[in-house]
């Protein structure tokens, strides 16, 4: 009986003899592994990216949009304040508007909102401070707008003339002082849909008496604590809904209210079916780069079970028995399954990483991938491996010999 060690001595010798053959046969392997490798760690990447993405827009959040116009007055603000594990609301109001800086004009989202939103937007800033409820004539602007739209930087405490738009035509203009600067979120949008970057924040009692409305377009709310995040936001849908006068039987009907209402659990929930979909699609990709390299395994396998006919004819007639050939020959397709394996997982984290500080996205790289690469080189070796070598098993001595 051919020993496991002398089989792996004489596997090796058999690789190293026929460097390129080898070289080209592991490298079908390298590529599936790898490509599976990097698939799955870019999935978890654009999965955390995600989460980053929808937690920077705001802490425990519920956003409220009315579908319909002049919907959303103080008294609905005041439903929403008083509903039970609402720690902070924020009416908004959006327009575009004419800014004026040093004698430039530029058009820039108006946001109009109130001191709680800097909490439940999650706003931080670069410099100077976030417009408060005391507020009239203060604005706080996003990095974007400081830094890029004008030729000039503004800075706090400059002064910016915001021009708004009234029906029939006429215009507004009320002079703001610039008292803070929102540090860039890395992300494009905040809370409630609004891009800070670009974006300029006033008290929406201001953009209101400006525009000579008192209506809301939206409202962006915070909860205690994310694991209570379903029940605040189902029991905000149901006050306001019983505000409007929509039945209890038709609270789940989406078109017989006239708003829209979800929150921050219901964006992860997509973004992470989104994710998970990709990090599948990019996994599937990777499997056929993986079930092409196995099939090319077995092809060389077969070649070299053909080539090495008359030296198994040659074993055969030394003792060596079918089950040893079958080991030989198994052995030979596993290990130069895991060498692919192993320079394939290399290659994968490695490229991955490279994606994700191309992308900019976050690398992750979890241990389970080496062993499940390893894992996965080590079950494509032997499926590889076991027809070539029963085939090989399988010759008779006197035939094999006789082989040119």
């Amino acid at each position: 009986m051919l020993k496991v060690k002398q089989a792996i001595g004489i596997s090796l010798g058999s690789i190293s003899s026929a460097k390129l053959r080898s070289g080209l046969t592991m490298l079908g392997i390298i590529i599936g592994i790898a490509a599976v490798v990097a698939n799955v760690s870019l999935g978890e990447s654009f999965n955390v990216f995600f989460e980053e993405e929808i937690n920077a827009q705001g802490s425990n959040f519920i956003i409220i949009y009315s579908q319909e116009p002049n919907l959303f007055y103080n008294n609905e603000l005041q439903i929403i304040k008083k509903t039970p594990g609402i720690s902070g609301v924020s009416p908004i109001k959006q327009q575009l508007g004419e800014v004026t800086s040093f004698s430039q004009k530029k058009n820039i989202e108006i946001a109009g909102v109130t001191g709680d939103y800097e909490e439940t937007a999650n706003i931080i800033m670069e410099s100077g401070s976030f417009i408060s409820n005391q507020d009239a004539f203060s604005a706080a602007i996003g990095s974007e707008v400081a830094n890029e739209k004008f030729d000039r930087n503004i800075s706090t405490r400059s002064s910016i003339d915001i021009t708004l738009r009234l029906e029939g035509g006429r215009t507004v203009t009320r002079k703001f002082k610039v008292k803070g600067i929102i540090e860039s979120p890395g992300t494009s949008f905040g809370g409630g849909g609004i891009n800070r970057d670009t974006s300029i924040f006033i008290p929406v009692s201001t953009i209101n008496q400006m525009l000579e409305e008192d209506d809301f377009s939206a409202f962006f709310a915070m909860s205690d604590n994310l694991e209570d995040l379903d029940v605040v936001s189902d029991e905000v849908d149901k006050r306001l809904a019983r505000n409007f006068g929509v039945s209890s039987r038709d609270i789940d009907d989406e078109d017989a209210k006239p708003y829209t209402i979800f929150n921050q659990a219901d964006i992860l929930e997509q973004t992470n079916q989104l994710a998970d979909s990709l990090k599948n699609f990019l996994v599937v990709v990777a499997l056929i780069s993986l079930l092409v390299g196995s099939i090319g395994i077995m092809n060389i396998m077969l070649v070299t079970v053909t080539e090495r006919t008359r030296e198994i004819g040659i074993m055969k007639a030394l003792g060596f028995s079918g089950t040893d050939v079958l080991l030989l020959f198994l052995i030979e397709s596993v290990i130069l399954s895991l060498f692919g394996g192993l320079l394939g997982v290399g290659v994968g984290v490695g490229g991955a990483y490279a994606v994700t500080n191309i992308l900019n996205l976050p690398f992750l790289y979890s241990p389970y991938i080496f062993e499940a690469g390893l894992i996965v080189a080590l079950i494509v070796g032997v499926a590889a491996g076991v027809y070539p070598a029963s085939k090989a098993a399988k010759l008779a001595p006197v035939d094999a010999l006789r082989h040119e």
